[in-house]
């Protein structure tokens, strides 16, 4: 049965329920688990997402929400679960997908991505959040997921340590923005930077609007 609209929980079974955990073991191999990074897509282009399988009896020290975690131990992390992963993906929503489609729907279509890409076929989610839709396999949803469960962490980790990667290439490209500083996220200093030296390529639309009706309203 596939998750239609935004809920809490899908009609899961206690087994896959268990799968929810805070072991460090994930029970089912076809089973995926998905993170969003979530930086306000103000300075990054791609909204992130990353889904992974990892194998029964698996333990990986150290998982956990890849915010508590140092951006050392995160790159360090991101090499191990690539290693020990049965299949993961990372797939992303461009900016003009952002625009087009929210915020939400675009992570969803991220998320569908990524189960495409997956080289091993997945038969059911645990997705970080309280919201899934059109989902394409059946799938439950776990609120604040990456501090519950080591697969959707060890997803988070994937995500965050993508995007952060990406961020710095585009400090190169975009130096007087300092992406390596803020990775993106909407801080005073790349709120100012925006207004100094106007948008780069990478800037949705849509947050652009809101802070020129943020700036007007100052």
């Amino acid at each position: 049965m596939h998750s239609k609209g935004c809920a809490r929980n899908s009609r899961a079974s206690a087994a896959m329920r268990a799968a929810a955990s805070s072991s460090c073991t994930f029970p089912f191999c076809r089973s995926i688990a998905f993170c969003t990074d979530r930086a306000e897509i103000s300075g990054s282009r791609r909204r992130r997402t990353a889904s992974l399988a990892i194998p029964v009896g698996c333990e990986i020290e150290g998982l956990n929400d890849s915010k508590k975690l140092t951006e050392k131990k995160r790159e360090a992390l991101y090499d191990i679960i690539c290693e020990r992963a049965v299949a993961y993906s990372i797939a992303y929503a461009t900016h003009e997908e952002i625009d087009k489609l929210n915020i939400l729907n675009a992570t969803m279509l991220a998320m569908a991505r990524a189960i495409e890409r997956l080289p091993v076929p997945a038969d059911f989610a645990l997705v970080d959040g309280n919201c899934i839709r059109h989902f394409p396999i059946p799938a439950m949803t776990i609120v604040k997921g990456d501090a519950k469960s080591p697969s959707i962490a060890a997803a988070s980790i994937l995500a965050k340590v993508t995007r952060d990667r990406f961020c710095m290439e585009m400090d190169a490209m975009y130096p007087e923005y300092n992406f390596k500083k803020h990775k993106g996220y909407p801080t005073k200093e790349h709120r100012e930077l925006v207004m100094q030296y106007g948008p780069c390529p990478l800037h949705r639309r849509s947050f652009l609007k809101f802070m020129e009706k943020e700036h007007g309203n100052a």
